[in-house]
């Protein structure tokens, strides 16, 4: 077949039903070989470190668990037809989540994308072959309240869509007509709008309008992977790279089955599409299946206690020098776990939070935490690995006690 003809029967939908099971081609192997495994980190002499920071993107977020990378490498030695992988995966996701339908996405962003693109389009595949021109569209227009109206609201308008800015529930009356095609609800922005979710719901129900919620970060508590689908809203979009521990690259889109089968028109493996190149390997659809198996069925309170025991040690390590102060604070949306701002009075501890963060990069082993303006520095400690918190709480003694000598 043709390229143009194989994009032409992959656009004729997700695949269903079950396909011929492959037969290991075992002659192809080649024998395992004896050479040492390269380890491409010392290679390119890269810095590694202690993330005492968070799930943050540009440190890498999160680290893959043992069982996630088993399901990576098993899956990456056989070929199996991409659309099966997203059918029997997404089949056990929308099942975790509570949902009628699910997908795997090149990240939330991804997902905050096709979910949108299926929305705009639903199963007319001339609409998804015009997208991001959708001033023909009858519906084109997504509703935003002014306080979540901020960076991620550019994944939406790649499709095209035009946003409006609400703020208060009568403006959202108002601005509902019949170009409205979408409610977008940032939930990390909850406390910066006017309409929380009940009433957000309400008013997109009585009009008979689709909602997608952003919820990028907002797991733990494990019960948001399905809060918000029972609540109301159609479209769930998630990292999976965060406290999920799944390929960074990858996310989750789950919610109502016609619109993620809609979504899945604008995706891989399909071309002439705006999410030809939001592709996710197979590798990371199934790890990212493994990793959100894994997290929901493991001891959330027993992880609890462990964090807040770790965050003890580094606080108590802190406390023992003069004029410095700790307080443990648990964001209440987004990464939802504990953690410690270590403050310090500058007459007595003499360094900035950008020196302290420097010299703790610097050190060895090199440690991140963010730094505050205010003579403050924060830590987590749900990304660092078993015994870490010690390390971090000499360096941190140790650094202080330097800085007050």
């Amino acid at each position: 077949m043709k390229r143009r003809d194989l994009l032409k029967y992959f656009s004729l939908g997700p695949l269903t039903g079950a396909a011929i099971s492959a037969v290991p081609f075992k002659s192809a192997i080649a024998a395992p070989s004896n050479k040492p495994k390269r380890d491409m980190v010392k290679e390119l002499g890269l810095r590694t470190f202690i993330n005492a920071a968070g799930t943050y993107t540009f440190m890498t977020a999160s680290l893959m668990p043992d069982e996630v990378m088993e399901a990576i490498n098993s899956s990456s030695k056989e070929f199996i037809m991409y659309d099966e992988v997203q059918d029997k995966a997404g089949e056990k996701i929308a099942a975790l989540c509570h949902a009628e339908a699910a997908m795997v996405t090149a990240g939330c962003w991804s997902a905050l994308v096709l979910g949108t693109a299926g929305v705009l389009t639903g199963m007319d595949l001339e609409k998804v072959a015009q997208l991001p021109n959708v001033d023909s569209f009858e519906k084109n227009e997504v509703i935003v309240q002014k306080g979540h109206n901020h960076d991620y609201i550019h994944a939406l308008t790649n499709t095209g869509i035009k946003p409006v800015v609400v703020e208060t529930m009568d403006d959202l009356e108002k601005a509902i007509n019949a170009k409205t095609a979408l409610m977008y609800f940032l939930n990390e922005s909850t406390p910066h709008g006017k309409i929380l979710h009940k009433e957000w719901l309400e008013v997109a129900k009585k009009h008979n309008i689709p909602t997608i919620i952003d919820i990028a970060a907002d797991i733990p508590p494990v019960e948001n992977l399905w809060k918000y689908s029972e609540m109301g809203f159609d479209l769930i979009c998630v990292s999976g790279g965060k406290a999920i521990r799944g390929p960074q690259s990858a996310g989750l889109l789950y919610g109502k089955k016609d619109l993620v089968a809609a979504a899945r028109l604008s995706a891989p493996p399909r071309g002439g599409n705006i999410g030809r190149g939001m592709k996710v390997n197979k590798e990371e659809i199934l790890g990212m299946y493994a990793a959100l198996d894994r997290y929901v069925k493991q001891d959330h309170e027993k992880e609890w206690k462990e964090w807040e025991e770790k965050i003890a040690i580094i606080e108590n390590a802190a406390k023992k020098v003069k004029g410095v102060t700790t307080e443990v604070t648990v964001p209440p949306i987004a990464n939802h776990t504990p953690a410690l701002k270590i403050s310090w009075d500058t007459s007595v501890v003499k360094t900035t939070p950008k020196d302290l963060q420097a010299r703790l990069r610097e050190g060895n082993p090199s440690i991140e935490v963010m730094s505050f303006a205010d003579n403050t520095i924060n830590i987590t400690v749900f990304m660092l690995k078993p015994g870490q918190e010690k390390i971090v709480a000499t360096r941190i003694n140790e650094e202080l006690t330097k800085a007050s000598a």
